[in-house]
């Protein structure tokens, strides 16, 4: 099952399954009026029944064509957004880094995401804007404390991520967050997979394209951490709820490290594409102050 966030014609918000023709999507069947309780993915992984329930309703029909909505982040407001740094073996490569005893965290807040095909917003406040194509994890249940064999459970499932950042922003320091919280700078979608149709993580492919031309290129088992390991290692200091959301780290390829270096410019289209999860697209616009 896939889950979209997303905005109605008359503009109001809803919670929607895609419906799938021959491998592709074909439009959107509305669970918020469908599901009394479930205006949002946070609302329904709440439900003890959540996603039993939203397969319950789930029929081959389309309430909205694709070109009727806009999407929203697949999460649009978790509590919490945890993002993992230097998370891929080519990534530390690039980085010069050692491999890390733990893993590096920081925070992204939820109102500088952004959805499916809407715009990424490069700042006013640099040119060092950078493509980041991640994996992220979809919390389902509540997670405190967990070992990582105990983590699958709590796993409602996989969506894209690009948690753009802003280069210089984020090196102004050795913590992360300024770079990582410009308005508009991290996209999230377009749907989420539940992990009974994605599968066992490790051999899928994630791509990151830059005005059609390859950048990123990796396996997701080529993670340092694995999702088990992380979603552990989160749960030890902080209480994971339904709807919160661990990006995964990003692979080798990005923009910093390049000679030149390249940096996303207005009009540029970045795609990130995982197998089994869709394609995330966004184009680049400048700042309007």
């Amino acid at each position: 099952m896939k889950l979209a966030s997303i905005l109605r014609p008359d503009g109001s918000a809803a919670l929607a399954a895609v419906t799938m023709r021959g491998g592709q999507p074909e439009g959107f069947l509305d669970l918020t009026a469908r599901l009394p309780g479930a205006p949002d993915l946070r609302a329904l992984l709440a439900r003890p029944d959540g996603l039993d329930a939203a397969r319950a309703v789930v029929e081959p029909s389309v309430d909205y064509a694709l070109a009727d909505v806009q999407f929203l982040p697949v999460s649009p407001e978790p509590r919490k957004i945890l993002c993992v740094g230097v998370n891929y073996s080519a990534h530390l490569l690039e980085t010069g880094r050692p491999r890390p005893e733990r893993p590096m965290i920081f925070v992204r807040f939820a109102d500088s995401q952004v959805g499916h095909e809407a715009p990424l917003v490069r700042p006013s406040a640099s040119e060092k804007f950078d493509f980041e194509g991640e994996l992220a994890v979809v919390i389902g249940s509540p997670a405190h404390r967990l070992r990582p064999d105990q983590t699958p459970a709590c796993v409602a499932g996989y969506a894209i991520y690009n948690d753009a950042s802003v280069r210089d922003w984020q090196r102004h320091t050795s913590q992360f967050t300024p770079g990582k919280n410009f308005p508009g700078t991290g996209a999230f979608g377009p749907w989420m997979t539940t992990t009974d149709e994605m599968g066992a993580i490790g051999p899928q492919r994630l791509e990151t394209r830059l005005n059609g031309a390859k950048m990123q290129d990796a396996t997701l088992d080529d993670l340092v951490f694995d999702v088990p390991a992380l979603i552990a290692y989160c749960s030890a200091f902080t209480r994971l709820d339904p709807g919160d959301v661990i990006v995964t780290g990003t692979p080798g390829g990005v923009g910093a490290f390049r000679e030149p270096p390249v940096w996303l410019k207005p009009g540029d289209m970045v795609e990130v594409e995982i197998d089994g999860l869709g394609m995330l697209r966004n184009r680049v616009v400048a700042e309007v102050e």
